[in-house]
Order: C-alpha cells, then structure tokens, then sequence
C-alpha cells in the first residue's frame, strides 16, 4: 500500500519508521538537531507546496533513512494508513 504525502509524492507504507506533528515534536531539542542533521546530508525532501510544514514523516529507502516534510497533518496522514490497511 502506498500513503500520499503531498505535491506528488507517495511512499510504501512499509517503509514508514514514524509520522509527526511538526508543532509538537520540534519542541524536543533532539527532533530539532535530527531534522538539521538529516537536511545538511541531503536526506529531508520538502513536499509541502509551498505551504507550512505541519508534519514530517521518516521512511527508509534503499538509499538509508529519508525524511519528508508535509503540508497535511499527521492525523490525517494516520488516518489515511489506518484507511489503507482497514480496506486490505
């Protein structure tokens, strides 16, 4: 099953290591710092259209670990992969 995250862009459900809330999760210190780490190496892909961001989401990929920054909320987000494997 593939989630839909936004400006084009779907990932396999079975790559999903975690969704979040960008409000919430950037108050850590240590979410903050992950995020800059992983845009330095390459790794963030913003899919948020030109909107502000409101979840991102951490997939692995055969290139190691990648993280997607979204316009669509991660309840809806977890909504949708709940709909997803409730339809199978």
């Amino acid at each position: 099953m593939y989630l839909h995250l936004g400006k084009n862009t779907v990932i396999n459900t079975k790559d999903i290591v975690g969704i979040f809330d960008m409000d919430t999760s950037t108050i850590s210190k240590n979410t903050r710092e992950y995020l800059k780490i992983a845009e330095k190496s390459g790794r963030v892909t913003n899919v948020s259209a030109e909107e502000l961001p409101k979840s991102f989401a951490v997939c692995r990929g055969k290139d190691g670990i990648r993280v997607y920054i979204s316009q669509i909320s991660s309840q809806t987000l977890l909504k949708r992969n709940f709909n997803l494997f409730k339809e199978v």
